[in-house]
């Protein structure tokens, strides 16, 4: 496994942890890492549980790959985009452990899982692009728009209004808040309980659910691709 996404796997549970410098930054290698991790967890019927770093999930997509070009940037995106799309129709339940702080690409994990528990303390929450002077693409709007409410929608997507841990419960970007230190107990409660379900009827259900969603959000994927951002 890579050492980008450090791969654990013990009783059904398969732990992936993002180790990519000091903001764990999403380039074309990490979302690489991830689908490996991913197949790997398939192939073991393993409840996923993705963690960062202690203090940070992501600070989102890498820098360097934005902004070497338009087109890099616009491959990366769909990189990642369809990498929240492969989150939200994985057939067995995907948890976010946010350890901290999670921007742009890293609240998009959050997201994209079924799942998500964040930590108490200074930590910012939230989709930044339109304060960095980038356009949101297509794909980040609509799974925006799905999963948070709709003020909560407007001020993040078009504010740029990043939240803490609390304000990110609200708004729908985490389903749990916890202390640092009870963040891998409640990852490990939440997935020993979701191990309960009936895995055939949670990923048929759960296409049944999203099955509009992911078509909006496979057409935004196209349009990203098509048009830039």
């Amino acid at each position: 496994m890579s050492e980008l996404i450090d791969y654990q796997f013990e009783g059904g549970i398969a732990t992936l942890t993002l180790n990519n410098g000091k903001v764990n930054a999403i380039s074309p290698e990490v979302i690489a890492a991830f689908n490996e991790a991913l197949d790997q967890a398939v192939q073991a019927r393993a409840v996923v549980i993705i963690t960062g770093q202690p203090g940070i999930l992501s600070a989102g997509y890498d820098l360097k790959v934005m902004t070497s070009s338009p087109q890099n940037a616009i491959s990366l995106v769909t990189q990642g985009s369809t990498l929240a799309r492969r989150l939200l129709s994985h057939p067995f339940p995907v948890i976010v452990a946010c350890p901290g702080h999670a921007v742009a690409k890293g609240a998009f994990l959050l997201l994209s899982a079924d799942y998500r528990i964040g930590v108490e303390g200074p930590f910012h929450i939230g989709l930044n692009e339109v304060q960095i002077g980038m356009t949101m693409h297509h794909a980040g709007i609509e799974l925006a728009r799905d999963r948070l409410g709709r003020a909560a929608f407007e001020r993040s997507v078009i504010g740029a209004e990043m939240f803490d841990p609390a304000g990110a419960l609200q708004a729908g970007f985490l389903d749990q808040v916890v202390a640092p230190e009870q963040l891998q107990a409640a990852a490990l409660a939440a997935a020993q309980r979701l191990q309960k379900l009936n895995m055939k009827a949670h990923a048929r259900t759960k296409l049944k659910a999203r099955a509009a969603f992911l078509q909006t959000l496979d057409e935004a994927i196209l349009l990203d691709q098509d048009q830039g951002f």
